[in-house]
């Protein structure tokens, strides 16, 4: 085994090279070990006695012209998800205190990010000037932002056809015809159709840590190297002239986490449609008083750990919420309908917290039952971030978030109610898979369920003999119980 310095010595490169390489694949993440001399450092990263050989090999190829992206495509073998993910082993091999400041700002070329639905979330002066002529400012609605919008735009863009086939590759790469066709749905009939049957022909770009590819500017009159690299939250893409050194750019896109945190926190507020949930747990006082401390952090732990997959699953974003309750945005998506993943989330979540109550009530012998109360609407908002020295937070601006607040506050026994709007929006497919209604007290006195049906909140509140001023500002409001939903 051959420590951090050993390498950096005998193949006479620098940390920031080395910490490149393991972020590209390269080489191996290294193990972590004591070297045991005195006075020297607590621990090393050691790595195979081939690390020496595969640094040669990618120097000799860079000699022959070979581009690193292919080096990559070659020898990066130990592309695993940590490695594509983060970029842990800093932890082991330190980087300079100046690479640990790289900002957006040491990108003088064109770059921007699109998220999965392919709209743009964060763009550079560069990008503006140089790839949407001149752009000033970017539309306040994200269905505007639409990436193929705006290159098939002939005012913002004049080098059409090498970028559109550019991204075209990236979008094969990750999503189906049909849903490509909802990504194009906010284009002109003609742009819709020409750029389906040209996404249908071309060869997509196969996602890696950093894919390289070339898009000919024409209003610049340049060929460019153009860099995708790939991140959970979305793409982000650089242009690079060819008479650019590339290794520089390239140890820059390698530092992943400081890339994703520089770009969430320049990501530009921006005006979309979302379905927001909010979930209360029912009693959560009762519950508290009941148990010692550290079992109702225990408690609630569990059930966010539950909870989290589920999310997940259904591409959830976080969002703040007061106490112990949840708040989660559902955003559009290219492969699936942003409302009915709202739906679907909740009925998931009364699933799993009837798992978590029985396993509850037979560990501690109690009669309690554990209800997550759920509202959920939908409508459109600022989305935006607020920040602190340490964080970033998705924030929504709006009354969209009051308003499931409170049909969550409404909601009893595990209830989920959703909006009449949220409803009246989905498609009729998805629509035919709800049972949903609203229970109504016959002259009998008899609790009838009205299937499909909706009710203002303070018609509720009314038949239950109830009334709640913390509701008073939905009153009017029509909502309905999701009792099932089918597969």
């Amino acid at each position: 085994m051959l420590s951090s310095k050993e390498i950096l010595e005998k193949a006479g490169i620098s940390r920031a090279t080395l910490n490149n390489y393991i972020s590209l694949g390269i080489l191996s993440k290294p193990v972590i070990a004591n070297p045991g001399q005195s006075g020297g450092p607590r621990q090393l990263g050691y790595f195979s006695d081939d690390a020496i050989e595969r640094i040669n090999q990618v120097q000799q190829l860079k000699q022959e012209g070979v581009s690193m992206s292919e080096i990559v495509s070659r020898l990066g073998d130990f592309r695993s998800e940590d490695v594509m993910q983060s970029h842990s082993s800093a932890d082991v091999v330190a980087l300079p205190p100046s690479r640990l400041r790289v900002t957006l700002e040491d990108i003088r070329q064109p770059a921007y990010m699109i998220n999965h639905n392919f709209e743009l979330v964060w763009i550079n002066d560069a990008g503006k000037a140089e790839f949407l002529n001149g752009l000033k400012q970017l539309p306040a609605n994200s269905e505007e932002r639409n990436i193929f919008r705006l290159i098939t735009n002939k005012e913002m863009h004049a080098d059409e056809a090498d970028a559109l086939d550019f991204h075209l590759s990236l979008a094969k790469g990750k999503v189906t015809i049909g849903a490509f066709g909802t990504i194009c749905q906010g284009l002109s009939t003609p742009d819709r159709m020409r750029l389906e049957q040209r996404f249908g022909d071309i060869a997509a770009l196969v996602e890696r840590p950093i894919v390289q590819s070339e898009v000919y500017l024409r209003r610049q009159g340049k060929n460019c190297r153009t860099y995708a690299s790939f991140f959970r939250e979305g793409i982000f893409v650089v242009f690079a002239d060819q008479s650019e050194t590339q290794e520089s750019l390239l140890e820059v896109l390698s530092n992943r986490d400081v890339m994703i945190r520089n770009l969430l926190r320049q990501r530009l507020p921006v005006l979309t449609s979302l379905a927001v949930l909010v979930a209360d747990l029912q009693s959560s006082v009762k519950i508290c008083s009941e148990l010692p401390p550290e079992e109702y952090f225990e408690l609630i732990n569990e059930i966010w750990g539950a909870m989290g997959p589920i999310f997940r699953k259904y591409h959830a974003t976080c969002g703040k919420h007061v106490g112990d309750g949840m708040l989660y945005y559902f955003f559009p998506q290219p492969d699936s309908d942003y409302l009915m993943n709202a739906l679907c989330c909740a009925q998931e979540m009364r699933q799993e917290i009837q798992k978590l109550s029985k396993a509850w009530q037979i560990r501690k012998n109690w009669l309690n039952e554990l209800y997550l109360n759920t509202g959920i609407t939908e409508g459109q908002e600022w989305l935006g971030t607020f920040q602190s020295a340490t964080s970033v937070e998705f924030v929504v601006l709006g009354d969209t978030i009051n308003q499931a607040a409170r049909v969550s506050d409404f909601a009893r026994h595990g209830a989920i109610w959703a909006t009449k709007s949220l409803i009246g929006k989905l498609p009729a497919k998805e629509r035919a898979r709800l049972r949903y209604g609203v229970s109504r007290k016959a002259p009998s006195g008899q609790s009838l369920f009205v299937a499909s049906s909706f009710s203002q909140v303070s018609s509720l509140l009314e038949q239950d003999g109830s009334r709640s001023e913390k509701l008073r500002d939905i009153a009017t409001l029509p909502i309905t119980e999701i009792v099932e939903i089918s597969n």
